[in-house]
C-alpha cells in the first residue's frame, strides 16, 4: 500500500540521492577533462599519485643531468677544436722543419723559414692557452689557472665520470729553437777557432790575425751546422717534434673518445626521459575520449535527475486535492 505523507517524501529523497551521486561523478569527470589527468592529486589515487611524484622527481633529476652534461660537452668541444687546429698547424711546422733540415737552404730563405717556424709555434701556444669554456680548460693541470681534471655527473642517482686534463705545456714547441743564446754563440766561436786552427796550413794566418768579418764567416758556418742539426734531430723518430706531435695525437684521441661518451650519455638520458614520461602518462593521464563519453552520459543523467526530483517534489501537492 502506498504511503502518502506531507512530512516524508520518499521519492524526493531517492531522487535527491541519485542526483547527488550523479553530480559527484560528474565533478570527477570534469576534473579529469580539465586537468587531463586521471590522477591529478592524492585524493584521486594515493598510491598512483605517490609513484607518479617519484617518477616526476627522477625526470627532473635526469633533465638537470642533461643540462650539466651540456656544459661538459661545451668544454670538450672547445678542447677538441683547439687540438684539431694545433694538429693541423703541426703539419705546417713539420714542413718548415724539413726545409730547415736541408743544408742547401741558406741565407735569406733560411731566415724566412726560421721566422715562419717561430710564428707557427707561437700560434700553437695561443691555441692551447685559449682553450677555455666558462672559465675551465682541459689543456692545463693547474687548478689555480682553471685547469685540472673535471668530474661530471652522468645520471640522476649521482653517478659521475672524470675527464683527465693534460699538460698543455707539453704540447708546445720551443719558438726560440733556432735562436742561439750568447753562451751558445761564445761556445761556437771557440769551436770555430778550434776547427780553423786544426785545419789551417803553415801558410794560413793565425785565428787572431783574421779580420772580424773573416772570423764571422767561420762562426756563421758553425751556427749554420748547429741549426741544421737541430732541425734534423727534431723531425727524427723520438725527436722533439715527433714527441710533441705524438702527445697531440694522443690527446685528440683521448678527448675524442670522451666527447663521444658524453654525446652517447646525453642521447641515452633524453631517451630515458621519454620512456619515463611515457610510463608516467600511462599511470596518471586520463583517456579523454573515454571521459568525453562519460561526461555526456552524466550530463544527461543530471538533467533527468533534476526533472525526476521536480516530479517527486510535486507529490505532496497532489494530496491537497483530497481536501477540496
Amino acid at each position: 500500500m502506498s504511503f502518502n505523507s506531507v512530512n516524508t517524501n520518499r521519492q524526493a529523497v531517492f531522487a535527491l540521492q541519485s542526483l547527488n551521486q550523479t553530480n559527484s561523478e560528474l565533478g570527477f569527470v570534469q576534473k579529469r577533462v580539465s586537468t587531463g589527468f586521471r590522477v591529478a592529486d592524492a585524493r584521486d589515487d594515493g598510491g598512483a599519485f605517490a609513484v607518479a611524484q617519484a617518477v616526476r622527481s627522477d625526470v627532473a633529476g635526469v633533465t638537470a643531468v642533461g643540462e650539466q652534461l651540456g656544459g661538459t660537452r661545451g668544454i670538450l668541444s672547445t678542447t677538441f677544436a683547439s687540438l684539431s687546429t694545433v694538429s693541423d698547424t703541426m703539419k705546417q711546422v713539420r714542413a718548415v722543419l724539413t726545409r730547415l733540415a736541408d743544408a742547401g737552404i741558406k741565407g735569406t730563405s733560411r731566415g724566412q723559414y726560421e721566422e715562419q717556424y717561430s710564428l707557427l709555434t707561437n700560434q700553437i701556444a695561443t691555441f692551447i692557452d685559449d682553450a677555455f669554456y666558462n672559465g675551465r680548460t682541459l689543456l692545463s693541470t693547474s687548478v689555480a689557472a682553471g685547469g685540472g681534471n673535471i668530474t661530471s655527473i652522468r645520471n640522476e642517482s649521482g653517478g659521475t665520470f672524470t675527464i683527465q686534463a693534460v699538460d698543455g705545456e707539453a704540447l708546445k714547441l720551443d719558438p726560440a729553437a733556432f735562436v742561439l743564446t750568447t753562451d751558445e754563440i761564445d761556445d761556437l766561436t771557440d769551436l770555430a777557432e778550434t776547427n780553423y786552427t786544426a785545419a789551417a796550413g803553415p801558410d794560413d794566418p793565425e785565428w787572431a790575425d783574421l779580420t772580424d768579418a773573416q772570423q764571422q764567416t767561420f762562426i756563421d758556418a758553425e751556427i749554420f751546422n748547429v741549426k741544421v742539426q737541430r732541425a734534423t734531430d727534431a723531425i727524427q723518430p723520438g725527436g722533439s717534434f715527433d714527441e710533441v706531435d705524438g702527445l697531440v695525437s694522443t690527446a685528440l684521441n683521448q678527448f675524442g673518445a670522451q666527447m663521444q661518451f658524453v654525446e652517447n650519455q646525453i642521447t641515452y638520458n633524453s631517451k630515458k626521459i621519454d620512456a619515463m614520461n611515457d610510463g608516467l602518462g600511462a599511470l596518471v593521464d586520463a583517456d579523454l575520449a573515454k571521459e568525453s563519453s562519460k561526461l555526456q552520459a552524466l550530463q544527461t543523467r543530471q538533467q533527468l535527475g533534476v526533472q525526476t526530483l521536480g516530479i517527486a517534489n510535486q507529490g505532496p501537492q497532489v494530496l491537497l486535492s483530497l481536501f477540496r
